[in-house]
C-alpha cells in the first residue's frame, strides 16, 4: 500500500505540474517571438519604384540619371507646333506621351508626398519623389503656353504601335496635339489642373516660388476646363483607341476644384464642389474603381476628409452625401457593402478588368490606406457598411493588396520587376526589350524591332526595375510573355499610387520593430502584461491551493 501510495503521489504531482509546465513553455515561446515580423522590405520596393519612373523619362536626361541603359529621346517634340515640348513621361511600354494618364500620375505622386512625405523622407526617397513630380510638372508648364491652350498628346499611337523601337531610335510621328477654346478638353485640362494644384502643395515648403508658378497654371487650367467644356478625345480623336475618357469630364472638374480648394483654401472652390455635387455625379455615382479615367471615388474621399475635419460649414449635408458614396467603395473593398462587393480573385486580389488590372489594385490600396488615416485622425468610423468596421480593417485590406502584388500570392510571384527573386522577365516594353544603344548603337528599325526583339523567347536584356506590370487574370494566372500585354505591360499610373502606401507600410513596420525592441530587454514583461491577468490567478487561487492539498493527502494516506 505504501508503494502504491507513493506511485500515486508521484503521478498526481506530475498532473499538478502539467499546467505550470505549459505556462512556462508558453512564456519561453513568447519570449523568442517578435510582436510583428516584417513581411516585405517596403522601402526597397519604394526605391525601385522611382527607378522605373526614371526609365520612363522622355527628353534630355539629367546628369544624375540612375537608369543608365536609357538615353536622350524625343528631342524634337513640339517642333511641329513651334513649341518646346521636350520632357515628360512615356506612359507605358510605348513611346507616346499621353497627357491624361501623365497628369494623373503626377497628381498621385503629389498626393503621396502631401500625406506621407515624412515617411518617404525617412527612407531617403523624398528627393527622388520630388524629382519625379518635377519632371512631369516642368513638362506641363511647357505644354500650357497660353491660358486656353494645352498640348495633350505627343506622337501618334497608331504609328507607334506599328513599330518596336527604342525611344532613342524613334522614327515614328512626333506630332503635337492640343485642346483649345474651339476644340476643348475639360477632362484633360481639369486633371492637369489637379496635378499642378497638388504639386504646388507638395513644393510649398521646399520651393515656394515654383509652387506659386504651379498654382497659377492650375487656376488657369481649371478656368479653361470649366469655361470651354468638351471631351478631349473628341478634340484629339487619335487618343480614343488608347485613353478614351469614358466617364466624361464632370469627375475631373470636381477633382480639379477640390484640389484647388486644398491648395488655396478659397471658399469659391468648395462652393463649386458643393453646388455641382448632384449635377456632376459626385453624390450620385457609386464606383468600384479609381483610375486615370475615373476620379469620382477620389473626389468623394477627399470630400469626406473635409467633412471629418469639420471644414465644410454650411455645405455639411451635401458633403455627408459624398461620404456615403465614398463609403460605398470602401465597404465594397472590405466585402461589407450593402450593395455589390469588389470582386476578389481566389488569391484575394481585387479584380476589375482584364487589361492592366493592377492599376485598380494600387489605387484601391492607396485609398484604403489614406482613408484609414483620415477616419482615425478624426476619431470616427465608417457608417454605411453592412456591419461595423474597425478602422484597422482599412489598413489591413490595403496592405493585403500590396503584399499580393509583392509576392504573397498563390504563385509566389512579384509583379514589381526587380523585387524578390520571382518577377516578370519579358515585360512588354520597347526600351527594356531591346539591347541598350549604349551597348549596341546599331540602329533598330521599326519592323526590325518586331522581327528580332519582340518575338524572342529570352528575357529582356534590360531589367525594368520597379515597374508594376498589368498583373494576373481573374483566376490569379499569369503569363510572362511580351505578347500578353494585358498582363506584362507596366504603366506610370500603376506605380504612382503605390508610392505613398509603400512609405506608410514601411513606417508601420518600423514602428512595430521599435515596439518589439523596447520589450526585448525584458521579453517576459510583454508576456506577463498580456497573460498574468488570467494565468497566475488561476494557478494561485484558493481553489487551486485546495486541489493541491487534497491531492497530496490522497496520495500520501491511501
Amino acid at each position: 500500500m505504501r508503494k502504491k501510495g507513493i506511485q500515486y503521489y508521484r503521478c498526481s504531482i506530475m498532473v499538478m505540474m502539467l499546467p505550470m509546465v505549459m505556462v512556462l513553455s508558453l512564456l519561453l515561446l513568447h519570449m523568442g517571438r517578435p510582436a510583428m515580423a516584417m513581411t516585405f522590405n517596403y522601402a526597397d520596393a519604394l526605391e525601385k519604384s522611382f527607378l522605373f519612373l526614371e526609365a520612363q523619362r522622355s527628353g534630355k536626361l539629367p546628369p544624375n540619371q540612375r537608369v543608365k541603359w536609357r538615353g536622350d529621346s524625343g528631342l524634337s517634340d513640339g517642333s511641329s507646333a513651334g513649341v518646346d515640348l521636350i520632357g515628360g513621361y512615356y506612359d507605358a511600354g510605348d513611346n507616346v506621351k499621353f497627357g491624361l494618364p501623365m497628369a494623373f500620375t503626377i497628381t498621385m505622386l503629389s498626393w503621396s508626398v502631401i500625406e506621407y512625405g515624412s515617411q518617404i523622407d525617412a527612407v531617403g526617397q523624398l528627393q527622388y519623389c520630388m524629382d519625379a513630380i518635377k519632371w512631369g510638372t516642368d513638362y506641363f508648364i511647357k505644354a500650357h503656353p497660353e491660358p486656353y491652350l494645352l498640348f495633350g498628346e505627343i506622337g501618334d499611337g497608331d504609328s507607334d504601335h506599328n513599330c518596336w523601337q527604342r525611344p532613342e531610335d524613334m522614327t515614328t510621328s512626333r506630332e503635337a496635339y492640343a485642346v483649345t477654346q474651339e476644340n476643348p478638353g475639360s477632362d484633360l485640362a481639369a486633371e492637369t489642373a489637379a496635378a499642378m494644384a497638388a504639386a504646388s502643395i507638395a513644393f510649398r515648403k521646399m520651393d515656394p516660388v515654383y509652387s506659386n508658378e504651379l498654382l497659377r497654371h492650375a487656376r488657369e487650367l481649371f478656368t479653361f476646363a470649366d469655361t470651354y467644356r468638351g471631351k478631349y478625345d473628341i478634340s484629339i480623336p487619335l487618343v480614343k483607341k488608347y485613353y478614351q475618357s469614358q466617364s466624361g469630364y464632370y469627375d475631373e472638374l470636381l477633382w480639379g476644384a477640390i484640389w484647388l480648394h486644398e491648395a488655396t483654401m478659397e471658399e469659391s472652390y468648395l462652393e463649386y464642389v458643393a453646388n455641382n455635387a448632384e449635377q456632376m455625379g459626385g453624390t450620385g455615382w457609386t464606383m468600384n474603381q479609381f483610375s486615370w479615367e475615373n476620379k469620382y471615388v477620389g473626389v468623394q474621399i477627399k470630400a469626406t476628409k473635409l467633412l471629418l475635419d469639420g471644414k465644410t460649414g454650411q455645405y455639411a449635408p451635401i458633403f455627408e452625401k459624398y461620404r456615403a458614396k465614398a463609403e460605398y467603395f470602401l465597404c465594397a473593398a472590405l466585402q461589407k457593402n450593402k450593395g455589390p462587393q469588389i470582386q476578389l480573385t481566389p488569391g484575394g486580389m481585387y479584380w476589375i478588368f482584364q487589361w492592366n488590372n493592377m492599376q485598380y489594385v494600387t489605387t484601391a490600396a492607396f485609398l484604403l490606406t489614406v482613408s484609414h488615416d483620415y477616419y482615425s485622425a478624426a476619431g470616427q468610423q465608417l457608417s454605411y457598411c453592412s456591419s461595423p468596421v474597425e478602422n484597422s480593417e482599412l489598413l489591413v485590406a490595403g496592405k493585403a493588396q500590396v503584399d499580393y502584388l509583392l509576392g504573397k500570392n498563390n504563385r509566389g510571384q512579384s509583379y514589381l520587376v526587380g523585387f524578390g527573386t520571382n518577377y516578370p522577365q519579358r515585360v512588354h516594353h520597347r526600351a527594356a526589350s531591346i539591347v541598350s544603344f549604349k551597348q549596341n548603337p546599331q540602329f533598330v528599325s521599326c519592323r526590325g524591332g518586331y522581327e528580332e526583339w519582340y518575338v524572342m523567347k529570352e528575357r529582356n536584356p534590360n531589367v525594368l526595375v520597379g515597374a508594376v506590370v498589368g498583373g494576373p487574370d481573374q483566376n490569379d494566372d499569369f503569363v510572362d510573355d511580351r505578347a500578353a500585354y494585358e498582363m506584362t505591360e507596366p504603366t506610370t499610373y500603376n506605380t504612382a499610387p503605390l508610392v505613398g502606401v509603400l512609405a506608410r507600410l514601411q513606417s508601420m513596420m518600423e514602428e512595430a520593430t521599435i515596439t518589439t525592441t523596447s520589450t526585448s530587454q525584458n521579453p517576459g514583461v510583454q508576456f506577463v502584461s498580456s497573460y498574468c491577468c488570467w494565468i497566475f490567478p488561476l494557478l494561485f487561487s484558493n481553489f487551486t491551493y485546495w486541489v493541491l492539498w487534497r491531492t497530496f493527502n490522497i496520495a500520501m494516506f491511501n
